[in-house]
């Protein structure tokens, strides 16, 4: 995990290994936020969004060719009880073949994210069918609206199914255009041709499709049951769906208001879990990858910025006879290695931090903006549709668009033209579901804020917590300040395993640091009994989790001072055994049981909500367990802004192509807690980071052991393992 100074960011390649091989799924995964955001648009969220409304355009064609596209008005008239007029032969078979191609189209896409269809024959299809589809269309619509009015044209008006015939088509040019930008990614290299779902892609996509289908069903349904119009009957569907209940369309027998119970409770729950599954996208899918690369960017800078003001020493791994580049009045001289991990630790949590807080008002200001064109732009198309037949004012359909929004659904103006009902059916699939992300975004920042505000000032009036009185205080001022004042740590969780049965838990008492002391001592001792016991032979767990002589002479060479008095040995002495985890059990078979223990507990982290964070001692644990030693300043490197591509082929810090003996001795590779590299940088969440690294580690100690042993031999073995895969 180098990442020294090397190529611009620009310029990194997830290059092959000198035999031609790609790099390990897992190892791209980890280097996603290395690359610019588009590509993740691209690859993506184009064809989940591709997947998502292609059906949507489809449902719309099928409300095209579900009537016919022109009606006999006269002025004044109602226009739901305006005749139809039969359309051409030739217009409906067009109409109908476009639909069938859409289908198609739709079917091949789902059949190559499902990995059953070639993605070089599954997207052209869908391309071209998609195009054809929407060319096709927009021939018909122009057909119909020019040599085929019938004179006198005030008479005449065009029906719903025309409407919906334009807004398919410009949905099949829209997801055509997404799936080219994709396609023509994937074949430059700029990601895998493979689209694998996620589980939240998948539900979505499949939700969206059921609930489209429900919805034509019962206005089919419902249609025949109370002799509407089957388009003003879609509209009814999804006024009742989205719970905006107008009241223009309600069952009127008997059998209707039956059904619609379970019909609006069905359809609304299904609703409701298709809403979930975009907001699990945009706030969880969405809100990982684009924090990472925010994160990598502030990174990047801040680096710069250090290095520009000479603030970079602390970046600088202490070795011996290595002395930090910093000013004489620095704070940071005398730190151990150890300690100077953690204030780089710390450093990335600010950036993190930082990061984290912009991305949530970002998020917070382009989903508002989004519903706020949504809202007056939407207004504006009521209006026009609206005027000729009800007069209606920007000022109504303004009022009009915020009660749909909210769903509050008074009822007092509602849309009569066949456009103005059309058009909300469309305008509401998008704008009901946008109203859903503004509101979870605002209460990640505005009532989040609002929320801790009064807490602060709870806690200093009227409901003081068991915090001392100073601690709330400081605590309310960084809340006034936004962060300026008091900046606190951020993490502040008791270490697991036996790091965190014997670390103290305060740091200022010192009848807790002896209490550390003694445990230590004790477990020491454990040990030392153990690796002496005739029964229970020493076993030499590969690589050498610390080399205990190199390590005291690492640190002993930058904490001590020949100015400093004998009595201050002890101290020293105290620091440097802090400063490090405790070195792990001798035997095997102990340490394969911290293993497990510690990959159960990690296991239920990944349960929580929100995520879990660790500590800095919680990492230095973790990382002993997989063979790195944060007190080791040989094993760290030090960070830059740029990014190093080397055709190494690294995974989780050893190279791929070696041999499981040659993966379990060999050394990691230096790198650093603010480097592209970090376990903390990424889109996977810190429990799965180390929860991976665990069980890589445990298999491999499996691995050497069985080889060790060898109680079956090698041919025994290598049947054990084909029975295992087997099963």
């Amino acid at each position: 995990m180098n990442d020294a100074s090397g190529e611009r960011i620009d310029d990194h390649v997830r290059a092959a290994d000198p035999g031609g091989k790609k790099l390990p799924k897992q190892q791209e995964h980890e280097q996603l936020h290395l690359d610019p955001s588009r590509w993740w648009f691209a690859s993506s969220a184009f064809p989940m969004i591709a997947g998502t409304l292609g059906p949507v355009a489809s449902a719309f064609s099928i409300c095209a060719l579900s009537r016919p596209w022109r009606q006999s008005y006269l002025p004044g008239s109602d226009p739901d009880a305006a005749p139809f007029i039969k359309d051409p032969t030739w217009l409906t078979i067009i109409n109908a073949i476009q639909l069938l191609i859409a289908l198609i189209a739709n079917m091949a896409l789902l059949l190559n994210m499902t990995q059953r269809l070639r993605f070089s024959v599954a997207q052209p299809v869908t391309i071209v069918g998609w195009y054809i589809s929407s060319i096709c269309l927009v021939a018909l619509t122009a057909t119909a609206s020019g040599p085929l009015i019938i004179e006198p044209a005030s008479e005449y008006i065009w029906s719903q199914a025309f409407y919906y015939g334009i807004y398919g088509a410009a949905l099949y040019f829209l997801v055509a255009s997404l799936m080219v930008v994709t396609f023509l990614g994937a074949q430059i290299g700029y990601y895998p041709k493979d689209f694998i779902l996620t589980p939240s892609q998948r539900t979505l996509m499949m939700q969206t499709i059921m609930l489209l289908l429900y919805l034509l069903l019962g206005a089919l349904v419902f249609g025949r049951i109370e002799g509407w119009n089957y388009l003003d009957a879609v509209y009814w569907a999804a006024v009742t769906l989205f719970t905006v209940g107008f009241g223009d369309f309600s069952p009127q027998t008997a059998l209707g208001k039956g059904l619609v119970m379970p019909f609006a409770l069905v359809g609304i729950i299904s609703l409701g879990l298709v809403i979930g599954s975009i907001r699990s996208l945009v706030l969880d899918r969405g809100r990982r990858r684009l924090s990472a690369r925010m994160v990598e960017k502030r990174r990047r800078k801040m680096l710069r910025q250090m290095a520009k003001k000479g603030k970079d020493g602390i970046l600088v791994p202490i070795k011996e006879g290595n002395k930090l580049t910093q000013t004489p009045t620095d704070v940071d001289r005398g730190l151990t290695e150890f300690e100077r991990r953690e204030k780089e630790f710390k450093l990335m949590r600010d950036i993190q931090h930082e990061t984290s807080r912009k991305r949530r008002w970002y998020a917070t200001a382009f989903s508002a903006c989004t519903w706020t064109a949504l809202w007056l732009g939407g207004a504006r198309i009521f209006q026009a549709c609206e005027e000729p037949y009800q007069g209606w004012t920007y000022f109504d359909g303004i009022f009009f668009c915020f009660v749909s929004l909210t769903t509050i659904g008074y009822g007092d103006i509602v849309p009569v033209s066949n456009a103005g009902k059309s058009f909300w059916v469309c305008w509401a699939l998008l704008a009901i579901p946008t109203m859903t992300v503004l509101i979870s975004n605002a209460g990640d920042t505005v009532v989040k804020g609002v929320r801790d505000a009064t807490d602060a000032i709870a806690t200093i009036t009227i409901l003081p917590s068991e915090r001392p009185f100073k601690k709330d205080l400081k605590r309310f001022l960084k809340h006034l300040s936004f962060g300026a004042l008091f900046k606190e740590e951020i993490i502040e969780e008791t270490p697991t395993g036996f790091l965190g049965e014997a670390q103290d838990r305060d740091n200022n008492s010192s009848s807790d640091s002896e209490e550390e002391n003694d445990a230590e001592i004790a477990l020491q001792r454990d040990q030392a009994e153990s690796s002496t016991s005739p029964t229970s032979p020493r076993v030499r767990i590969n690589p050498p989790f610390r080399n205990e002589e190199a390590h005291s002479k690492n640190v002993d060479a930058n904490t001590a001072d020949e100015n400093h008095p004998p009595d201050q040995q002890q101290l020293r002495e105290r620091k440097r055994k802090k400063s490090a985890p405790f070195t792990l059990p001798s035997r095997q078979q102990d340490y394969l049981v911290i293993l497990i223990d510690e990959i159960a507990r990690v296991t239920a982290h990944l349960k929580e909500h929100p995520p879990r964070k660790y500590s800095f001692k919680e990492w230095a644990w973790y990382l002993r367990l997989i063979g790195e030693d944060e007190s080791d300043a040989g094993q760290h490197g030090r960070a830059s802004a740029h990014v190093r591509t080397k055709k190494d082929k690294m995974r989780g810090g050893r190279p791929d192509n070696l041999s499981e003996e040659a993966k379990v001795e060999a050394k990691p590779v230096p790198w650093s807690w603010v480097g592209s590299k970090s376990p903390l940088m990424g889109e996977k969440e810190e429990a799965e980071w180390i929860l991976e690294r665990l069980i890589e580690r445990l298999g491999e100690e499996l691995r050497r052991s069985r080889k060790e042993g060898g109680g079956g031999g090698d041919d025994d073995g290598e049947q054990r393992e084909e029975e295992g895969e087997g099963l």
